[in-house]
């Protein structure tokens, strides 16, 4: 059993959500991978405890938290001694158009933070109007206008989704399967496999 950090920062919650998934899949693969916001990590907090990690942000206004540069500054070399991903979520990765950009995100942080992850995934994000006030409401309409061509309607209240979860899903099996390889760990076999046998 390989034990995975999913340390993440999120806005409304959708970089959260896209954390749990991918400890999920580590989960069904045998594996330990707690998901713990970056904001709320415990005060003795050890990076030291974990085989492999990943680290994801969110996108607002085309920067990531800060939260999660200054971890990353912080354990840079543990980070680049480990086997790594980072996940980005953003509108712009929502779109093929938009991947472009969403790279160069990346890109600036990657060397801002001079981290070299091993696995890198884009995930498009969601809007979450049922959580902006009425100004924030307004102004990501209009972003999500320009963003994204074919914009699915949602009134004030309603809530729209961008994320591809087998996107995400296929992301956290090659991670694990990276990592497994570099680790020379077997996954253990599930109920699913034995069966087969």
């Amino acid at each position: 059993m390989i034990s995975f950090l999913v340390l993440y920062g999120t806005g409304e919650g959708q970089t959260e959500s896209v954390a749990a998934r991918i400890a999920d899949v580590l989960g069904k693969r045998g594996h330990d991978a707690p998901t713990i916001d970056v904001d709320d990590r415990p005060a003795a907090f050890d990076l030291g405890e974990f085989d492999a990690a990943l680290v994801g942000a969110s996108i607002h206004a085309g920067k990531h938290q800060s939260s999660v540069l200054e971890f990353i500054r912080s354990n840079q070399a543990e980070l680049n001694a480990m086997p790594t991903a980072f996940f980005q979520v953003s509108l712009s990765s929502a779109t093929e158009e938009g991947r472009a950009q969403a790279a160069g995100y990346f890109e600036e942080f990657a060397a801002e933070t001079e981290w070299h992850p091993d696995r890198v995934g884009f995930f498009g994000g969601a809007l979450r109007y049922s959580e902006y006030g009425f100004l924030k409401r307004l102004l990501m309409k209009q972003i999500a206008k320009r963003t994204i061509s074919e914009m699915p309607e949602a009134d004030a209240s309603g809530d729209v989704e961008f994320t591809d979860w087998a996107e995400v899903e296929a992301f956290a099996g090659d991670v694990a399967a990276f990592v497994e390889g570099r680790l020379g760990v077997t996954p253990p076999v599930s109920g699913d496999e034995a069966e087969l046998e």
